[in-house]
C-alpha cells in the first residue's frame, strides 16, 4: 500500500494493514482553522522524540502556538523523570503540541495545570469516542481497566520551550496486544475493549477536546475553578480517596490518603497523624482501591 503521508513505500513496516498510517492532509483539513488553536499538523514516519523535536523548533522560532507534531514511531520517547519507553510502529498516538499560555495572559504560576488539563482532555475524548472507561492517575497518567485491573494506557509530559512556550507530549497505546506490552502494568485501548481503534478519529477527538479545554482555561486566565478544570480533574482522578505512597524528591516517602487536588494542581495527602501535605512533584503508588 502507499503511505498517505508520503513516507517510503518500500518500508516493510508499512505492510501491517491492521495499523494503517495516519493521513496528515485529512487531519490538517479537519483541525486547522483560522479561528481555532491548531496552526499546523505534521506527521512523520519516525523520530527520536516528538517533544525534543518540537522544543527545538519552538526555541528556534520555527513553530508557533498550535503546532502539532505526530510520529508513527519513536525511538527515544521519554516520560517523566526521563524514563524511556517504546511501542511498535503505528500502534498508538505519539504526538506533541505547542502552547503559549503567556500570550493569553495566563500567569506562569498556573501553567502547572497544563498536564492535568491534557489528562482531562484526553480522558473525556476517549470516553466519548472510543466508549472506554478511563481514569486519571495524578499527575500525568491515564488508566484503563484490563481484566479487572487498572493499567496505564497513556502518559503526558510537559516541557518548557523558552519564549513563553510549553510543549506537551502524549503517548497513548491504542492497538497494542498483550504480547507487545512493554511491562505487565501497561494497557491499551484494544485490551480495554474500546469500540473505536481507528487512530484518526481518536486523534481528532483528543485535539478538539484539548482545544476546548485550553481556550476555556485561557479565557479564565488559568483559573482552575472558574474554568471548571479543577472540578473535572477531581471527578476523573482515580488517585483521590485512596491510600498512596508518594516518592518525593530527595528519596523522601510520604504515605497517607490522597484527599484533594488543590488550586495549584498539587496532590494533598492526609497522613496517619492528621497532617496534610501538598505534593507538587513525585511518583505516586496506589496502595488500595478507591
Amino acid at each position: 500500500m502507499t503511505p498517505r503521508d508520503g513516507s517510503d513505500a518500500h518500508d516493510s513496516r508499512w505492510s501491517d494493514l491492521d495499523r494503517p498510517p495516519l493521513g496528515a492532509a485529512g487531519l490538517r483539513r479537519s483541525l486547522v482553522r483560522g479561528d481555532g488553536l491548531w496552526s499546523s499538523v505534521e506527521v512523520v514516519p519516525r523520530t527520536g522524540s516528538t517533544n525534543t523535536d518540537l522544543v527545538e523548533r519552538a526555541v528556534a522560532g520555527s513553530a508557533q502556538e498550535g503546532a502539532v507534531l505526530i510520529a508513527e514511531e519513536q525511538s527515544a520517547a521519554r516520560g517523566r523523570l526521563d524514563r524511556r519507553w517504546s511501542a511498535p510502529p503505528r500502534s498508538g498516538l505519539f504526538f506533541s503540541l505547542l502552547v503559549k499560555p503567556g500570550e493569553h495572559e495566563v500567569p506562569v504560576a498556573r501553567w502547572g495545570w497544563l498536564p492535568l488539563l491534557t489528562g482531562v482532555a484526553v480522558a473525556s475524548a476517549l470516553s466519548a469516542t472510543a466508549g472506554v472507561d478511563t481514569a486519571l492517575k495524578w499527575p500525568n497518567d491515564l488508566l484503563v481497566t484490563v481484566d479487572g485491573e487498572e493499567r496505564k494506557a497513556a502518559g503526558i509530559l510537559a516541557e518548557g520551550s523558552g519564549a513563553g512556550g510549553v510543549v506537551i507530549g502524549v503517548g497513548l497505546n491504542v492497538s497494542l496486544r498483550a504480547d507487545e506490552l512493554p511491562v505487565p502494568t501497561a494497557g491499551s485501548l484494544a485490551l480495554a475493549g474500546a469500540k473505536v481503534l481507528d487512530r484518526e478519529p481518536l486523534l481528532r477527538a483528543v485535539l478538539r477536546s484539548f482545544e476546548r479545554w485550553y481556550l476555556e482555561w485561557c479565557a479564565a486566565e488559568g483559573d482552575p475553578g472558574l474554568s471548571r478544570l479543577q472540578e473535572a480533574y477531581a471527578a476523573g482522578c482515580a488517585t483521590l480517596g485512596r491510600s498512596v505512597r508518594a516518592i518525593l524528591p530527595g528519596d523522601r516517602e510520604l504515605v497517607g490518603e490522597a484527599v484533594a487536588v488543590d488550586g495549584d494542581g498539587r496532590l494533598v495527602i492526609l497522613s496517619a497523624d492528621g497532617g496534610r501535605e501538598a505534593v507538587g512533584a513525585g511518583d505516586i503508588v496506589h496502595l488500595r482501591p478507591a
